[in-house]
């Protein structure tokens, strides 16, 4: 008869798992850059505030980053609406009436609405000083030209499907042609920076080169930084920067959210691009080995990054139980299982016919929507090895993400959860 000691351990209760989160995070608005910052003030009094940022709920939109990014290198005061993309759900109607193209970023500025990314730079400059050299100056123009034409290349290999394999060498010797002119650009100063302390010029190409380096390690097993070093020493100095950090995405948000907004990512089917897209998928992370090469990100995890996951799982607890496949009842077990592996390294098997849910769930962490890239990896991490001790079905597969869409993120059901104390019942 089996004793006690061969009886599996008992996942942690929810009382259990908020005690281990620790205490409530620190005031986003006042910290360091954050996706769940409203109000940005820099020392300076609320009623000083001249700016308001619409931006997206799920801190994703290329655009978006730019104009967030530039507020907070510069340190300008703002408040910031967050409103749905299209791709995620329904816009809302408030944001519609003033903005009928539902168009993102916008920004209000001394109370005039302002649309497109760089009219809203050129917009900032005139008020509150360029960052570095000015959006129209001889300096970046070329450079701005420069990453219009890298953007172009990215495309044509990424996202036009390949006749065969003399296209899909075409496609990467285009892209690599442009990126090297990127590095030698930033290698023609003797910082990592395009002219020499971080400026506009450089948060122009930050979105969309995170989002060449994501994707095309996903879909054509091309890593961007091993490639070219001189944009690896530009990622390196950016992640620096706290600013940047509270930007910053992952691959697997990236990889997933790129298809829909682009109309279609292609992968190449070679061996190379097979293993990265399942690493960057199912693990395990980092997806490069050896250590001091990962090509995610340089920065080492952070000792909270495992209490910072569970507490902005607490958070959402309400509607992450509700929305999962296995529903609340069904689900609660299972996330309680993975919860209590992350927070103590130990293994807790969950009931039979987990692994579906709990997968759906490793693949919808979004970052820095929910959490930062360390603490999404640690989540996914403790979800999949919990799911692959379903006693029933451990490879089961969650449901497929959407590839027309992302409804499946849509944030209307988090959005009240977000306003509970830490740790409270749904």
């Amino acid at each position: 008869m089996a004793g006690p000691a061969d009886m599996p351990p008992e996942p942690m209760d929810w009382g259990a798992l908020a005690l281990a989160a620790g205490p409530a995070p620190s005031d986003p608005n006042a910290g360091p850059t954050s996706p769940q910052a409203r109000l940005r003030l820099f020392g300076h009094a609320e009623s000083e505030v001249r700016v308001t940022l619409y931006r997206d709920h799920h801190a994703w939109c290329p655009y978006c980053q730019k104009v967030w990014l530039w507020l907070e290198e510069k340190r300008v005061p703002h408040r910031t609406r967050k409103v749905t993309m299209f791709c995620y759900g329904r816009k809302e109607p408030w944001y519609t009436e003033r903005v009928p193209s539902g168009m993102l970023p916008a920004l209000e500025l001394d109370g005039r609405l302002i649309t497109e990314s760089d009219r809203i730079l050129e917009a900032l400059e005139q008020s509150f000083g360029p960052l570095g050299p000015a959006m129209q100056s001889s300096v970046a123009l070329p450079l701005r030209q420069l990453e219009r034409q890298l953007f172009r290349a990215w495309c044509q290999w990424l996202c036009v499907p390949a006749r065969g394999g003399a296209d899909e060498a075409r496609g990467r010797e285009g892209f690599d042609r442009w990126a090297e002119r990127f590095a030698s650009a930033l290698e023609a100063e003797p910082g990592p920076f395009l002219v020499g302390e971080l400026g506009t010029v450089d948060l122009i190409f930050v979105p969309y080169v995170e989002r060449m380096n994501a994707s095309l390690a996903y879909y054509k097993g091309y890593l961007l930084r091993e490639r070219h070093p001189a944009i690896d020493r530009w990622f390196r100095a950016l992640e620096q920067r706290s600013t940047y950090l509270g930007t910053q995405s992952d691959f697997h948000t990236h990889a997933h959210d790129l298809p829909p907004q682009m109309g279609g990512c292609y992968a190449s089917g070679s061996a190379e691009q097979r293993n990265l897209a399942d690493r960057i998928d199912a693990g395990p992370w980092p997806i490069v080995a050896p250590p001091g090469s990962d090509p995610e990100t340089s920065q080492g995890e952070p000792a909270d990054a495992a209490a910072v996951a569970l507490g902005r799982v607490l958070r959402h607890r309400g509607p992450l139980l509700a929305r999962n496949p296995l529903g609340s009842d069904g689900f609660d077990r299972p996330l309680r299982c993975a919860l209590t592996r992350l927070i103590t390294g130990q293994d807790c098997p969950p009931p039979p016919g987990s692994a579906r849910g709990l997968r759906y769930l490793r693949d919808r962490v979004s970052v820095p929507r929910d959490m930062p890239l360390h603490a999404a990896r640690l989540l996914r991490r403790s979800l999949e090895a919990t799911a692959r001790l379903d006693p029933a079905a451990p490879s089961a597969a969650g449901e497929p993400i959407p590839v027309q869409h992302r409804r499946d993120q849509d944030p209307s059901p988090f959005l009240a959860a977000a306003s509970r104390p830490l740790g409270t019942a749904p």
